[in-house]
């Protein structure tokens, strides 16, 4: 079993370039970092847990391309991935070439973690409908999957076109594409489509959801996707379980903080390497 992290990488928290270097020096296998482009103060969405208000680190979350690209800098082996990148907030073209030159220059370490979007308020800013958001998302996926791929490629979708064209660096990587969500079959038929795997956000019910994820990738004539729970608080018997069903990663949530609070949850989740 790899335990990876992932923290809210802000303004105010550990800086990322020392997060990462503290987490290969304890033996963790990736960092992953979230986005979110910007939060409008209009609050018509209600927060994603629940909360009465939505937690500070919302607002002063970095770009997750640019945190990460310091993270790479700085190690060798520790894999950097977004948890998760909104895809249908980004230009397709532009973000394709981030990654690319990203997993370039780190040797191939890049992990795509995708989401879909919570935020109304958020999405709609962006100029995308929010019932449009999972397919204006899918589309930015395999379009920025031709240009990784294709020595010359072009897209025609509904949301997302272009004419045959040339895009370099190519990926070493892949670089591999999970999307984050809850189970369900619109997820599933997406993950079966056009990804590498699933990240379940907090990591419940992947026992009971392991069916239907099989059962959409066997339609789709394709082998099972891997599964990587993320944002949990891992126990030995929490990572006993999911090494069980055969996971072979779960990242591990960390406070949004300074150093001082970080340094000693991760030493604690080091124990259980």
């Amino acid at each position: 079993m790899r335990l990876g992290i992932t923290m809210f990488t802000t303004d105010l928290a550990m800086p990322v370039h020392e997060l990462a270097r503290a987490a290969e020096e304890r033996g963790f296998a990736s960092l992953y970092v979230p986005e979110h482009t910007h939060i409008p103060i209009s609050r018509r969405t209600p927060p994603p847990a629940g909360q009465d208000e939505l937690p500070e680190e919302y607002k002063r979350t970095l770009d997750p391309l640019v945190a990460l690209s310091y993270a790479a800098a700085v190690t060798t082996r520790l894999r950097v991935g977004t948890g998760i990148l909104l895809a249908a907030q980004r230009d397709p073209i532009v973000t394709a070439k981030a990654v690319a030159t990203l997993d370039h220059l780190s040797g191939g370490r890049v992990v795509l973690g995708v989401g879909f979007g919570w935020n109304a308020d958020e999405v709609a800013q962006h100029g995308v409908p929010y019932r449009s958001r999972r397919e204006v998302a899918r589309e930015h996926v395999l379009a920025m999957r031709a240009l990784w791929r294709d020595e010359v490629a072009a897209f025609d979708g509904a949301h997302t076109r272009f004419e045959p064209s040339w895009s370099w660096p190519k990926p070493v990587s892949g670089p591999p594409v999970y999307l984050g969500g809850a189970a369900g079959p619109k997820l599933f038929a997406h993950v079966a489509e056009y990804a590498d795997g699933w990240m379940p956000i907090g990591g419940r019910g992947v026992r009971a959801a392991l069916p239907a994820l099989r059962e959409a990738c066997e339609k789709a004539g394709r082998p099972m996707a891997r599964v990587i729970p993320f944002g949990t608080l891992p126990t030995r018997e929490k990572l006993d379980h999911y090494a069980g069903l055969g996971v072979e990663e779960t990242v591990a949530s960390v406070p949004s903080a300074p150093a001082d609070v970080v340094l000693p949850v991760l030493d604690a989740y080091a124990r259980l390497l």
